[in-house]
């Protein structure tokens, strides 16, 4: 996931397949391709004016384009519990074999 201001983003296509997941507080409002289900974006609830996009699903990007990548542990959240140690570890992506 990588993080830009809810003003930042734009849908080039395919805007018309996305569909609007919520739940608990309604706050934050996940986002579904209606017609593969990829998850591709949801706007946060700790910060509203936030989008965390799914990088992996972008055109042109590749996961080992992120060698570390921190994990939360996806149970507790900042605005339940903030003294909550939300960090699970950190993804080391490694490729196989070299492209060139």
């Amino acid at each position: 996931m990588a993080t830009a201001g809810l003003g930042d983003i734009v849908y080039e296509s395919g805007r018309q397949w996305l569909t609007r997941y919520q739940f608990n507080t309604m706050t934050a409002e996940h986002y579904f391709c209606a017609r593969c289900g990829i998850y591709t974006h949801h706007r946060r609830r700790f910060d509203p004016s936030q989008i965390s996009v799914n990088v992996a699903c972008l055109e042109g990007v590749s996961p080992f384009d992120f060698p570390s990548v921190p994990v939360e542990e996806g149970v507790s959240h900042p605005l339940d519990d903030p003294a909550a140690a939300t960090l699970a570890g950190t993804l080391n992506y490694v490729a196989a074999r070299n492209k060139d």
